[in-house]
């Protein structure tokens, strides 16, 4: 186990290097950089939002827009050569390609992503500060899930083909074909004050004041805001993980140890939660980062951006608009670097849940 753990581990660079390296090249042929748009906004006298010259250096370290001649800038019609010059050498483009992109390399094989563009801080610093509510979304969701799918699939298994079976069965369905995004838009339309009631709060995830509230004020607070998210992220999840269970079940229910079980007389409900239940949940428990996968990456870009979270979703969001390629490609190789490294955990949890799974010997 430990040789295949360390070929899982060292399989994380060169993908590192594949993901970022296609996105580095994309961009170069991607028009609107972060010198076009400064260019555009002194044209039209748009000052706000350029960054201050003494960021220079720092600017130049992980800068990927392409490499821009004069003639091919829309905003520089009408300047001074001089100042395209000037800013084209302050976001570090007048460097060759080839050199950016090996100083790139080198900067994040060393965790520097250099400094925003666009905002006055690190890199870094801003990723740190967006991740906990990425990951605050991805765990409280993943706990509804698995609280709610997994009594459901019971149920579901030891009353197979029954009414309740059926019904619940097509409103599983729904939720999963409801993008997240629609029921987000949805709720706030109903009861964040889009058109009806005005109960939950469309932005953040505490209130202004929520330093000055007591302990048990932060708690209610942070629940509050945190409701309407939590339940458009979890809308299309019960599906998989309830089905998955009942299947789970229903195979472990239809297996020989258990009909001698019966045969012997024990009474039902000691043989489905302490015989079956512990076999039939091996699969289930190990899946548990795969879904936290799924609930981290799929549903936190569009339900940050409509809720307004400050998470590692809407911060990727902003910098792809704004064209702030450091801020951009950070969150790129941090959202990459989890997704591999929480695959490998969920390996090592097949293998713990259950030891006879063997990867190393595949």
């Amino acid at each position: 186990m430990a040789a295949y753990l360390l070929r899982r581990l060292l399989l994380v660079i060169p993908t590192l290097w594949a993901i970022i390296t296609i996105n580095f090249f994309i961009v170069q042929i991607a028009p609107g950089g972060p010198v076009d748009q400064a260019l555009a906004n002194i044209e039209f006298g748009q000052t706000t939002g350029l960054p201050g010259g003494g960021a220079s250096e720092s600017h130049s370290r992980v800068n990927l827009s392409a490499n821009p001649g004069d003639s091919q800038y829309r905003g520089s019609r009408g300047l001074d050569p001089e100042v395209i010059a000037e800013i084209t050498k302050r976001y570090g483009f007048d460097k060759p390609l080839y050199q950016r992109y090996f100083t790139m390399l080198w900067n994040y094989v060393r965790f520097d992503f250099g400094d925003s563009l666009f905002r006055s801080n690190s890199v870094l610093q801003l990723i740190k500060e967006s991740l906990p509510v990425s990951i605050t979304l991805g765990l409280w969701s993943t706990l509804i899930i698995y609280l709610v799918s997994i009594p459901l699939g019971i149920k579901k298994a030891v009353r197979n083909g029954s009414a309740f079976d059926i019904w619940s069965s097509a409103l599983i369905i729904i939720g999963y074909a409801i993008p997240s995004f629609l029921f987000g838009i949805l709720l706030i339309v109903l009861f964040a004050g889009g058109s009806y009631l005005d109960w939950f709060p469309l932005r953040g995830l505490v209130s202004a004041q929520f330093d000055a509230l007591p302990w048990y004020g932060k708690i209610t607070d942070y629940l509050w805001h945190i409701t309407l998210p939590v339940i458009a992220t979890v809308i299309g999840g019960f599906a998989t993980l309830t089905m998955l269970t009942k299947n789970s079940f229903m195979d472990e229910i239809r297996k020989q140890y258990v009909v001698t079980a019966r045969a012997k007389g024990l009474d039902e409900k000691k043989i489905l939660y302490r015989h079956v239940f512990r076999n039939a949940m091996l699969l289930v428990i190990a899946g548990f980062p795969a879904t936290f996968i799924s609930m981290f990456f799929t549903g936190s870009l569009l339900i940050e951006v409509m809720f307004s979270l400050n998470g590692l979703g809407l911060l990727g969001y902003d910098a792809t608009i704004q064209r702030d390629y450091p801020l951009m490609f950070g969150t790129l190789y941090i959202f990459t670097l989890i997704g591999l490294l929480l695959n490998i955990l969920s390996d090592m949890t097949y293998t713990l849940v259950d030891p006879r799974i063997d990867f190393e010997g595949r």
